[in-house]
């Protein structure tokens, strides 16, 4: 299990953005000086013993299309675009190259090989692979140059031509038999085809989530009951919170009580983690309650709700968050209908109410059924660093002085919205509606004696940020590899960035772009340059992030943030381990040395059924391995009872489960703790570390939370 991955990846890709060649660089404005694009050409080639090839090339973005013939010799061509090109060729194959060019210079390329022969085609066949409504053909022929493909669709169609060793591809707006034709075709005058019956089946596959209603292999038939109807029907209304020319799905009421549809999902839903919230667009006019349930769990578990009311405004974004929200269904009784529930469970029956009690008739759209990954937003503080100050070039953090020149939203076009935010009493930047961000220094700083860059990512929608520092002599990026829903740690090298040819003699801003993946949020921290040789602490010297989860839903062993239970000895008589209550910048800490392994017991045995995670922050500077073990003595509540239980989470540095010199949280889904069969009656926490009676471990925020 992954608590916390410390990853960094080269980006292999060719930088969109390139650095002026000017001797100083003021500002990169976010301009289209990409180069060209889906670059291709159409082919022709007469069928009259001449060999004459036609050449159209095409490119979003291209001004000019520089043509080599592939022919020993043969100078290249440069023709406009929209323009075409003839070449006359022997029988033999040649590779074709063309190169786009853009209005700024830069260029694309693309090669087609072909082959020309004056000998008829023969041997044709084509397989045919179809999904959905889309049939994919890939024909193959002796002496053919290109092919003609006749789907069958229609009288006047106009044939797919694609080149040897391609595919061509064609969606059909129904099912059924169709005949698709296959002309192959080479400097030959004589042609040779071959016809066959291709069965196009529609959409068979289950519905999953998210439901978007555009697979076309998805058979999207909501099970209506009650006088409700449904159908797929392009987006009536692109505003609000859907603008998209998509499918979407329409529930017609008929006014009747209880009217519904329910989808028998191919995949269960599952709640037993943290990500237990479903979100759906939903379009009405008129104020309406939509109820969400979900039921047929997979091992029995007990059907769950929630109602949600729609404002009226057009689309709408509802969500439901089974974590805090959920109440049990009725069933065929009582059974605590209405009470508060957290399911955990899996569920194969997603059921959605339009006004479900009421008798609102009339047509709602409904779109992006998905379930989302629990928190959206960080519940704490990044971990406080612990590089020295003087060996540190923040740009961004509060345990350092940042320079007042920096500005962390400066102008340039883009759609992203930016917000400090409070984290604890920790200032961190939230990017929002992102597509790209860049962060100007207000000058140029010589980062090309430190050896690291580090920053602390947390995104709920981005694995991976593409993140470049800019200098004077160029940008590069690297890939910034994000755990979902926690923050992580980065720290690159900077030789990431000088081996691709940069000096960093001059950085004067950075950039953050996740284009195409437009729209998300991502919160960074504690950017900054640092020297990893100089001497490292051997103890924390700051204290651990304050966890902000709210006190209702908590239950805290240890923490200066919340009342604790009363713990009957955080070291009990058979630990190996030497116990020292310790302030770290005025927050109380438990430091155990010489750890072997150490066991913590309540006063009262712990029900936290209703928690869904148990976390605390660890700091370490030698551990090899952290190990955390749960212990419920069962409903009887008697050691060795018969019914016990545990549980023990293994945690390697190797692995990238923890880091050294900082603040790590670990966060763990109590699922997570799979042997620990029980959770109602929790007697002991034991704490563990390696190698065995030779690290020190320091333990604060110790509690259970939903």
């Amino acid at each position: 299990m992954k608590i916390l991955r410390l990853i960094v990846a080269f980006l292999a890709v060719i930088t969109v953005f390139t650095g002026c060649e000017d001797d100083v660089i003021t500002n990169y404005a976010f301009q289209d000086i990409s180069a060209p694009t889906g670059v291709t050409a159409n082919f022709g080639i007469t069928q009259d013993d001449t060999g004459l090839v036609t050449i159209t090339p095409v490119g979003e973005g291209a001004s000019t299309f520089t043509i080599y013939y592939g022919v020993e010799g043969t100078e290249p061509e440069t023709i406009n675009a929209g323009e075409t090109t003839s070449f006359t060729y022997t029988e033999g194959e040649y590779s074709i190259r063309i190169v786009a060019t853009g209005s700024t210079g830069l260029t694309s390329e693309f090669n087609q090989v072909i082959r020309v022969s004056f000998t008829a085609p023969e041997n044709l066949s084509f397989k045919t692979a179809v999904s959905g409504l889309t049939a994919v053909v890939t024909p193959v022929a002796a002496n053919a140059t290109m092919f003609d493909v006749y789907f069958g669709a229609s009288d006047d169609e106009e044939p797919v031509t694609v080149m040897a060793d391609a595919s061509a591809t064609f969606t059909y707006n129904e099912p059924g038999e169709y005949s698709v034709r296959v002309v192959a075709k080479g400097a030959s005058v004589e042609t040779i085809e071959l016809t066959k019956t291709v069965s196009i089946t529609g959409a068979v596959d289950p519905v999953v989530l998210p439901i978007t209603f555009d697979n076309p292999t998805v058979n999207y038939a909501f099970g209506m009951f009650n006088g409700a109807s449904f159908q797929v029907v392009t987006n009536p209304d692109l505003s609000g919170a859907n603008t998209t020319e998509s499918n979407v799905g329409a529930i017609t009421n008929s006014g009747a009580q209880f009217e519904g549809g329910a989808y028998n999902l191919g995949e269960p839903v599952d709640f037993s983690a943290a990500n237990k919230t479903i979100s759906m667009k939903l379009w009405s006019t008129v104020e309406v309650p939509v109820l969400l349930k979900f039921e047929g769990g997979v091992n029995g578990e007990r059907q769950t709700e929630i109602t949600k009311t729609h404002s009226g405004s057009g689309w709408e974004v509802l969500t439901f968050d089974f974590a805090t929200e959920a109440v049990k269904s009725y069933i065929d009784g009582s059974q605590g209908v209405g009470e508060p529930f957290v399911p955990t469970g899996q569920y194969a029956t997603m059921v959605i109410f339009v006004d479900g009690p009421g008798t609102t008739a009339g047509t709602f759209y409904i779109d992006d059924v998905e379930q989302t990954g629990g928190a959206t937003e960080p519940m704490m503080a990044a971990p406080a660093p612990e590089a020295a100050a003087a060996d540190v070039l923040s740009i961004f953090s509060d345990s350092y002085t940042d320079p007042a020149s920096v500005n962390y939203f400066p102008n340039w076009g883009q759609s992203t919205t930016y917000e400090q935010v409070d984290l604890g009493e920790n200032a961190a930047i939230k990017y929002a509606n992102a597509n790209y961000q860049g962060i100007d220094l207000g000058g140029e700083y010589d980062a090309s004696g430190y050896e690291f860059v580090h920053i602390d990512v947390w995104s709920a929608d981005y694995a991976s940020i593409p993140f470049f520092i800019i200098d004077t002599s160029g940008e590069r990026p690297v890939n910034l590899e994000v755990t979902a829903g926690e923050w992580t740690s980065i720290d690159i090298p900077l030789s990431a960035f000088t081996d691709q040819g940069i000096s960093l003699s001059n950085v004067f801003q950075f950039k953050f772009d996740v284009q195409p993946n437009n729209g998300g949020t991502f919160y960074i921290d504690n950017l900054y340059f640092y020297n990893a040789s100089a001497s490292v602490a051997d103890s924390p010297q700051a204290a651990a992030p304050a966890p902000s989860f709210d006190a209702a839903n908590v239950i805290s062993l240890f923490s200066d943030v919340y009342s604790d239970v009363n713990m009957a000895t955080w070291r009990t008589d058979w630990s190996a381990a030497t116990l020292e209550d310790v302030s770290i910048a005025g927050n109380a800490v438990k430091k155990y040395s010489a750890l072997n392994f150490v066991g913590a017991e309540p006063v009262s045995q712990i029900n936290a059924s209703a928690m869904t995670h148990f976390s605390t922050d660890v700091w370490t500077g030698d551990a090899t391995q952290i190990r955390i073990k749960l212990v419920d003595f069962g409903a009887n509540g008697t050691y060795q009872g018969g019914d016990d239980s545990e549980h023990e989470i293994v945690l390697n540095f190797d692995n990238g489960d923890f880091i050294r010199n900082s603040w790590v949280t670990l966060d763990i889904p109590l699922v997570d703790f799979t042997g620990l069969t029980s959770q109602s009656n929790i007697a002991q926490l034991i704490f563990s570390g390696g190698p065995a009676g030779e690290t020190t471990v320091y333990i604060d925020n110790v509690y259970f939370h939903n």
